[in-house]
């Protein structure tokens, strides 16, 4: 084996293995969640506009200045937060490389970081690779809601910093600002930076997404993670960028610089053209994923699923066991080629697989003739 020690535990992300055999079974993909569309047609135009006006060559390390200040002016809008594009800003490869760099750039060998289980499967890998230690607290359904007293109880004199994703995959919950509020007194009691996932801020069903930062006392020691894949249905893209403040800011691009250096020019112009399609845009986004998501929701609590349905995201997650299956495997292998619909066993989002065996995870960011199939095929379950 040379794989490095600290990512043998990893393997083959479960998105890979569920999508190959979505492929090899003819199944409906429910799977992993990237949408079966494309984002906005004057998105793609300024892209490949910006590939025409010469726009080709490497963009400035911390993002090009028409994206940052685009980002800055959406952040002000949406929470009234104010940052400076060129020293509070990074533009990174997807939300995930901003993930990565912010754990390789702040964490030391030993240091901990809490995070939420059952967590998005980048966490684990990009903490081990930074030399850092995971302590999870485990969110049981149906609301997954956050324990404060269990995230006191996690914290050692080795705690470096508590991981937040919000709206939060695969769950769907959606962070009230009493829990946002608990986590802030715990940040300051405990001199904690914080570290905030929020790719599907503009997908909030109920309730309202606050921004960890924007809570009293937080702008200085909280980074803040956002894309456009998710908003804009630009997966392909990996357009994500990181805001913290100039200290933190300077830790994430100590290992930006390293990694990535700078994100593809022309693409970082149509992010911006992104941010500036305004309200209406973000309105009809939301309807959109409203109607899917119940659509799917209900055709799941008629085939006899227990549904958790989810606050915000595209995803939900599910009870599989009136079915009769002992774990989540066994139920999406038989859903996979018996029922040709592809889910997620949620086991690779919890350090104990066992904390999730009896749930299954569906992504609605698909057409609505893909849901309907999915869900005609759904109808044999019950």
């Amino acid at each position: 084996m040379q794989t490095a020690l600290r990512l043998q535990p990893f393997g083959e992300s479960v998105f890979a293995t569920w999508s190959r055999l979505a492929l090899e079974h003819g199944a409906v993909n429910l799977g992993q969640g990237f949408p079966d569309f494309d984002g906005p047609a004057e998105v793609i135009e300024a892209a490949y506009r910006a590939m025409q006006d010469g726009h080709n060559q490497y963009a400035p390390m911390g993002g090009v200045p028409k994206l940052t200040n685009a980002i800055a002016a959406d952040l002000l809008a949406s929470s009234g937060l104010s940052v400076d594009p060129a020293s509070e800003i990074t533009v990174t490869a997807g939300c995930t490389e901003a993930i990565a760099a912010t754990m390789l750039g702040l964490l030391n060998p030993g240091d901990e970081v809490i995070v939420f289980e059952p967590f998005y499967d980048s966490y684990p890998a990009t903490i081990a690779m930074a030399g850092g230690v995971m302590k999870t607290v485990t969110t049981r359904p149906p609301d997954f809601g956050i324990d404060l007293d269990a995230v006191r109880a996690a914290i050692t004199p080795q705690t470096r910093a508590i991981l937040l994703n919000t709206p939060h995959n695969p769950t769907g919950h959606v962070a009230s600002r009493d829990e946002l509020e608990g986590l802030a007194a715990i940040c300051m009691e405990h001199d904690l930076i914080a570290i905030t996932d929020e790719v599907y801020d503009r997908i909030v069903f109920s309730g309202e997404h606050v921004p960890l930062a924007t809570i009293d006392g937080m702008w200085p020691r909280t980074i803040t993670l956002r894309s456009m894949a998710k908003t804009f249905s630009m997966t392909g893209w990996k357009i994500g960028w990181a805001i913290a403040p100039p200290e933190l800011t300077a830790a994430v691009r100590a290992s930006h610089q390293f990694q990535i250096y700078s994100v593809a020019s022309p693409l970082q112009h149509g992010a911006a053209a992104a941010l500036g399609l305004g309200d209406d845009y973000y309105a009809a986004l939301g309807s959109d994923y409203l109607a899917r998501r119940d659509l799917l929701c209900d055709a799941l609590e008629a085939a006899g699923f227990g549904v958790c349905r989810p606050d915000g995201t595209y995803f939900v997650m599910c009870d599989h066991t009136p079915f009769g299956y002992s774990d989540a495997e066994s139920f999406c292998m038989h859903l996979v080629k018996d029922v040709g619909v592809a889910a997620i066993p949620p086991g690779s989002f919890y350090v104990n697989p066992e904390d999730g065996k009896q749930l299954v995870r569906f992504a609605f960011c698909k057409t609505m003739p893909v849901l309907e199939e999915a869900i005609t095929r759904l109808g044999q379950l019950s």
